[in-house]
């Protein structure tokens, strides 16, 4: 697929993760979901092969596609895979998807930010100098402004509201701590 982008003038993108851990992976739960450190490296193995075997003709790469859509949609309300929510939650997509609420959310984001780091980190030293590409991740996030720009409440919301929807991925990665409106 990638030989016949290229051959019709078309600049590939690859995005190594789009919601998409594979169900044999993730059903090792003690090592085979976000919810787990291991994913970090397995992560990173997957990352390192496909960069080896691409990375001649990728020069574009995205590791994670929305990690804040699949943590939430997968970990929280159970509409996207892996579909877990909390077993009390009235409205749990799911029925029961066995899942806790209050934690995996952030876990499983908290991994992505490792997974994504790791990845970078290899790519950089191990191919971006031979291959010439780049990396980064794609990200969504809602937009929030204050209802009453006069309120400090309302201010204080709208700053909140957008530490839980962009600056839980971006703060990590450019300052190296999440945003103080998280903790």
């Amino acid at each position: 697929m990638i030989d016949e982008l290229i051959a019709a003038g078309i600049t590939p993108w690859v995005t190594l993760h789009h919601w998409d851990t594979p169900s044999a992976l993730h059903n090792k739960s003690t090592t085979g979901s976000f919810l787990s450190k291991d994913m970090v490296d397995k992560f990173n193995n997957y990352a390192d092969f496909v960069f080896a075997a691409y990375g001649d003709r990728v020069k574009h790469w995205l590791t994670l596609n929305e990690p804040w859509t699949y943590t939430i949609l997968g970990y929280l309300t159970g509409i996207d895979a892996p579909g877990r929510c909390s077993d009390e939650v009235p409205k749990c997509v799911t029925n029961g998807g066995g899942g806790n609420n209050a934690s995996e959310p952030y876990i499983a984001a908290h991994n992505m930010i490792l997974s994504h780091a790791k990845a970078v980190q290899t790519y950089r030293q191990k191919y971006q100098a031979k291959q010439g590409g780049d990396i980064s991740l794609t990200t969504n996030t809602d937009f929030a402004v204050p209802y009453n720009v006069s309120s400090p409440d309302d201010i204080n919301a709208a700053s909140r509201s957008l530490a839980f929807a962009f600056g839980w991925y971006f703060d990590p990665i450019v300052f190296g701590k999440y945003p103080d409106e998280m903790t």
